[in-house]
């Protein structure tokens, strides 16, 4: 049986090449195509593929493909999403992974690695091309630091993620788009954060932070 496979990318012309590249391996078939979001969940849902190889952009500001990403492992666990985008940063990367990618690949990755990829997903292993494999562990390690309830225990989980994100040197609008928040309710946060510490400015919590443990991939 070929390895059933569903295309998420608004720009025909790339879907075009990627079918052609697939497809000529004989194990590989490409079962269906989607330009956005809900054409993405829906095509997956109506197929059944065993991989849906994902854009994160899908034509829109912000990633679009890590909310179908998420639909997907929530309705349909048993398909594999593979990311294969333009974004090499740490936020889509997390993201991506949370949402229940099964790997990350860049566009401009070789056809026998895409190949491979494909083949590993659906056989349910994981896959992340050269150069984004070891920034996973350290993501998700500093990812469950910021979980741990006895890193700085006056925090709630929420609060420790954002403050964890802050030590990195990330602005609040990169903390709002990673954790899908508006970027009122990270100022809200942070405000309760600088209270809930008993410091005066956003650099003496981060410092705290540190101390503490998280903001390891500090981006500053």
């Amino acid at each position: 049986m070929p390895i059933n496979v569903v295309l998420v990318d608004d720009h025909p012309l790339f879907r075009f090449g990627l079918r052609a590249a697939l497809e000529s391996s004989s194990d590989i078939s490409v079962v269906g195509e989607a330009a956005d979001l809900d054409g993405a969940v829906s095509t997956a849902l109506a197929t059944a593929p065993d991989v849906v190889l994902m854009d994160l952009e899908l034509g829109m500001p912000g990633a679009s493909g890590i909310e179908a990403t998420r639909r997907l492992a929530a309705e349909a666990p048993a398909v594999a999403v593979l990311v294969l985008t333009m974004s090499t940063d740490d936020d889509h990367l997390l993201a991506a992974v949370r949402a229940g990618a099964r790997g990350y690949l860049v566009k401009g990755t070789g056809r026998e690695e895409v190949l491979h990829a494909v083949r590993t997903a659906a056989a349910g292993g994981a896959v992340f091309c050269a150069g984004v494999a070891p920034r996973v562990t350290q993501l998700l390690r500093g990812a469950g630091t910021a979980k741990n309830p006895e890193v700085l225990p006056q925090l709630t989980a929420r609060e420790r993620e954002v403050l964890d994100l802050a030590a990195r040197g990330q602005a609040n609008h990169r903390i709002a788009r990673q954790l899908g928040l508006s970027e009122k309710t990270v100022r809200n946060h942070v405000t309760r954060i600088l209270d809930k510490m008993r410091v005066t400015s956003r650099a003496e919590a981060v410092a705290r932070a540190r101390d503490a443990g998280l903001g390891q991939n500090s981006d500053g």
